[in-house]
């Protein structure tokens, strides 16, 4: 079951000028899932960024969804317990984090097309600007940095805003996560 953290101003590592929005989202031990996290992620992009000053790219709607689905199903995968996912939005990018409760650092595994598994990092680092490990009391959270502005695909660099309507189209972790 998701328990909504709202929308907030500040996370619990202190006040963050800076964020636009912010939404949360916890499970309870077991109750995780990756389509509640994209469900979630999807309320965020279609409820908050209408209040933005820019557009949110189409681009990283599909982007985010594949950041979300991924960090959330290794938080499921790797780490007994609660997982939390937080989405803040700032001007020039949006910034998702996965908490678990392992404190085993995830490694970015190198390529082989042939393995079953195992990209989901990569492409997590493929998408993202810059993703960031940091230790917590209890476990770690990772928080991949994605840019705002749009990517060449098959939405011609077209831009969205929350509100649906169209138009044209930092760093602050303590440990990069780094390929290779």
């Amino acid at each position: 079951m998701v328990t909504p953290l709202g929308k907030q101003a500040a996370d619990r590592q202190g006040p963050d000028e800076h964020v636009m929005l912010r939404f949360g989202a916890a499970w309870d031990d077991g109750a995780a899932s990756a389509f509640d996290a994209r469900l979630a992620l999807h309320a965020f992009l279609a409820h908050g960024p209408h209040t933005a000053p820019e557009p949110i790219p189409a681009s990283l709607a599909v982007d985010a969804e594949l950041v979300v689905s991924e960090l959330v199903t290794n938080a499921i995968r790797h780490a007994p317990g609660p997982c939390e996912l937080i989405l803040r939005l700032f001007r020039g990018r949006l910034a998702i984090t996965v908490w678990d409760t392992s404190a085993k650092q995830p490694t970015v595994r190198g390529e082989d097309r042939y393995r079953v598994g195992g990209h989901g990092l990569r492409l997590v680092h493929t998408v993202s600007d810059r993703v960031a490990v940091a230790p917590r009391a209890r476990g770690k959270q990772i928080t991949a940095y994605l840019p705002l502005t749009a990517r060449e695909s098959a939405d011609d660099g077209k831009a969205v805003r929350g509100d649906g309507g169209k138009a044209a189209g930092g760093k602050e972790e303590a440990a990069v996560l780094a390929a290779g």
